[in-house]
């Protein structure tokens, strides 16, 4: 009976360090990532606001897995995980792409392409189908992601209605394997303050996004104040472009708008049954 005992405390020992052993490996590889000496100098410069080591971290992220980004803009996420994701994983960049409908919708994908053809480590990078305006959905294979991100994105898309977005987090379910993970960042705005059909100041209730990921069947996880910012009122002349890095007021109360810095942020996780 001791030898079994042993045994099976030596097996969950070597289970316990194997499995150290690869977070130890994942978090160094996001170090690694982060500290690429190719990521643009104007994007690192905006870590100490974005906190992406932490909010990757928080989310779960694992450098074998299969993860959309949904609307990259910029490319300023993509630049981390491209490279973080190249050599065992995959990251599908989910927006315009060159068979997209619109011309301008082209031209932007060709752009976005061009620069992760330049950019080390993002060569790899897929495109995936991604155009909520046109409910435009087909970025990934149903069940095929352990994970999907959006980071600032879901004010854009709430003008759209509330169908959309409701077919647009069907279409994230849909493409999570089960038990996957739907993380989110955004604006957020005070439950005091009213919402606005079209969130036309960039900020969001937070209560509105877990009511319509619940909605697509998800179940929240965490939330986590990581990108929280208990300067930011929300109530800015020009929205949440007011602040850095827009400044979106120009040189007028740049300084108070530099010493709030990034908005105040809801950092969201999600997962599939």
């Amino acid at each position: 009976m001791k030898k079994l005992f042993l045994a099976a405390a030596l097996a969950c020992g070597m289970a316990g360090s194997a499995s150290a052993a690869a977070n130890a490996g994942a978090d160094d590889a996001l170090k690694a990532a982060l500290a690429n000496p190719a990521r643009t100098p104007a994007n690192v410069a905006r870590d100490v606001y974005r906190h992406p080591y932490e909010t990757l971290t928080f989310f779960g992220i694992k450098p074998d897995m299969t993860v959309v980004e949904l609307s990259p803009g910029g490319g300023w996420y993509t630049e981390v995980l491209g490279p973080y994701l190249h050599d065992h994983g995959k990251l599908i960049a989910a927006g315009a792409t060159p068979d997209s409908a619109s011309e301008n919708a082209r031209k932007s994908a060709a752009r976005f392409q061009e620069k992760l053809s330049a950019h080390p480590g993002t060569a790899k990078v897929q495109l995936g189908a991604f155009e909520p305006a046109n409910n435009v959905f087909s970025y990934a294979p149903k069940g095929s992601a352990d994970m999907v991100l959006t980071f600032r994105n879901i004010h854009n898309w709430i003008g759209n209605g509330d169908d959309n977005v409701k077919a647009l987090f069907a279409s994230v379910y849909d493409a999570l394997k089960p038990g996957g993970i739907f993380g989110v960042e955004e604006h957020r705005l005070p439950a005091s303050k009213p919402q606005d059909a079209k969130a036309s100041t960039g900020y969001v209730h937070e209560e509105y996004v877990i009511r319509m990921a619940e909605r697509a069947g998800f179940k929240l996880v965490a939330k986590s104040d990581i990108n929280a910012n208990p300067k930011d009122t929300a109530e800015h002349e020009g929205g949440v472009w007011a602040l850095p890095p827009t400044y979106a007021n120009k040189d007028t109360d740049r300084a108070k708008y530099q010493a709030i810095g990034e908005s105040d942020r809801m950092t969201l996780k999600f997962a599939k049954p």
